[in-house]
C-alpha cells in the first residue's frame, strides 16, 4: 500500500482517476491547459511519453517540489496512424467503421516525476475488435458519446462488452493507466 509523499494527477479523465482510487493511492487532481502538438517525424511509440511529459512539467511548476506528479497520454493506433478522439459523431463512426473487425494498438505513456526524480515509461496492448454493423456502431456512439476518448470508445463501456474479442496486454492500460506499473514505480520514490 503507497504511503510515499503527495500524489498529483495531472489528468481531468475520471477513469485514471478511478484506478488511482481502486489501487488505494491518495492524490490530488491538478490541471492545467497543454500543448498535445509532438513533431511530425516522432516515432508512434515515443508520442504518448512526450506529451505525458509536457503536462508533468507544466503541473510540476504549479506544485510544490515534494510531490509527485502522475501524467499519462493514451493513443490509439491502426494501421501506423494515430487515431484521435472523434471530433463529431460522423468521425466517432468513421473510427469506430475503421476499427471494425481489426486489431488496433493502445499505447499509454506515463511520467511519473518530483523535484529530484523522473520515471517515463510506456505500454502497449493490442486490441481485437469483432466486426460491428453500423447499427451498433451507431447506437454506441448515440448512448455513450465517446467524444472524449482516444479511438472513440471506452473498453469498460458496453462496446468492450460486445465488440471486442480479446486483448494482448493490460486491460487498465486501454483505459488510460498501466496502474500495476504506475503503483511499481511509485514505490520507487
Amino acid at each position: 500500500m503507497y504511503q510515499g509523499a503527495p500524489v498529483v494527477l495531472a489528468s481531468q479523465s475520471p477513469r485514471r482517476k478511478q484506478l488511482l482510487e481502486q489501487a488505494n493511492i491518495p492524490f490530488t487532481i491538478q490541471v492545467a491547459d497543454t500543448d498535445e502538438s509532438f513533431p511530425a517525424d516522432m516515432p508512434i511509440p515515443d508520442v504518448p511519453v512526450y506529451i505525458a511529459r509536457q503536462k508533468a512539467v507544466v503541473i510540476a511548476a504549479l506544485t510544490s517540489p515534494e510531490k509527485i506528479i502522475i501524467a499519462a497520454d493514451t493513443v490509439v493506433v491502426l494501421d501506423d496512424t494515430i487515431i484521435g478522439k472523434p471530433r463529431d459523431r460522423e468521425d466517432a463512426i468513421r473510427i469506430l467503421t475503421a476499427l471494425s473487425g481489426r486489431e488496433h494498438r493502445v499505447i499509454t505513456g506515463v511520467v511519473i516525476r518530483n523535484a529530484e526524480k523522473e520515471v517515463a515509461f510506456s505500454k502497449e496492448t493490442g486490441v481485437f475488435f469483432n466486426p460491428l454493423t453500423q447499427e451498433q456502431i451507431a447506437f454506441y456512439v448515440d448512448a455513450f458519446k465517446p467524444y472524449d476518448k482516444a479511438g472513440a470508445y471506452a473498453i469498460q463501456e458496453w462496446i468492450g462488452a460486445v465488440a471486442i474479442d480479446k486483448i494482448e496486454g493490460c486491460f487498465y492500460n486501454v483505459m488510460g493507466l498501466p496502474v500495476s506499473r504506475v503503483v511499481e514505480e511509485l514505490e520507487k520514490f
